[in-house]
């Protein structure tokens, strides 16, 4: 089994040893997500935080979290330099991409297409613009596979030509302070992952309580 936070701290290690500064695109999720990832990277990277997320349900929320991610980076004291970055949001391209998996469970099949979806907007936007690394501030969360996460960006760096960083930011108590630190910064905490089939489950286990 890997130990994707041993991998990490072993790149920062070297890039520490040398006096980098290297470039990441961050795959944002998120504020919330975003906001232990952010205050723990930016110590040693200079980080353009990336919001693509197409699968966002309905059209407000993704307007909402796109604001809160922008608040946070406006709002967070960094090492290095954290600049904002959205991408094009086209909810279409979620749908093609996750067609006939519509009844998959939370986990399956139909987020596994989803993750590889959005790294490999990551991948091609961090090759486009010389970026050192791309990486996803999904690793963070308790419901999300690390190793499926890194799989799927692993796979996107290989068909961009880019580097990914392991990650799994759960490690450290990344979940947690990304708790305190939505107290601190009064951010949004949306209670479903975002796609409309998720929110669906939402709504469904809260009928049936």
């Amino acid at each position: 089994m890997r130990n994707y936070q041993k991998e990490l701290d072993e790149i920062i290690a070297k890039h520490q040893q040398n006096g980098d500064v290297p470039r990441l695109l961050l795959h944002a999720c998120c504020a919330p997500c975003s906001s232990y990832c952010l205050e723990y990277l930016s110590q040693y990277f200079s980080i353009t935080l990336f919001y693509y997320n197409p699968n966002i349900y309905p059209a407000s929320e993704y307007t909402h979290r796109v604001q809160e991610a922008k608040r946070l980076v406006q709002s967070l004291p960094a090492k290095h330099p954290i600049t904002f970055l959205e991408g094009t949001f086209d909810p279409q391209v979620f749908y093609d991409t996750v067609k006939g998996l519509e009844h998959e469970p939370e986990g399956g099949a139909r987020c596994e297409k989803c993750y590889f979806l959005r790294l490999s907007e990551a991948a091609k936007e961090a090759k486009k613009g010389g970026y050192d690394y791309f990486t996803t501030t999904l690793s963070i969360s308790p419901l999300k596979s690390a190793d499926k996460l890194n799989a799927a960006g692993e796979a996107a760096a290989e068909k961009y030509g880019v580097r990914h960083l392991p990650s799994n930011f759960k490690k450290k108590n990344g979940y947690k302070r990304s708790i305190e630190l939505s107290k601190e910064y009064d951010l949004y905490r949306q209670d479903y992952c975002g796609c409309v089939y998720s929110l669906d489950r939402r709504q469904d286990g809260k009928t049936a309580k």
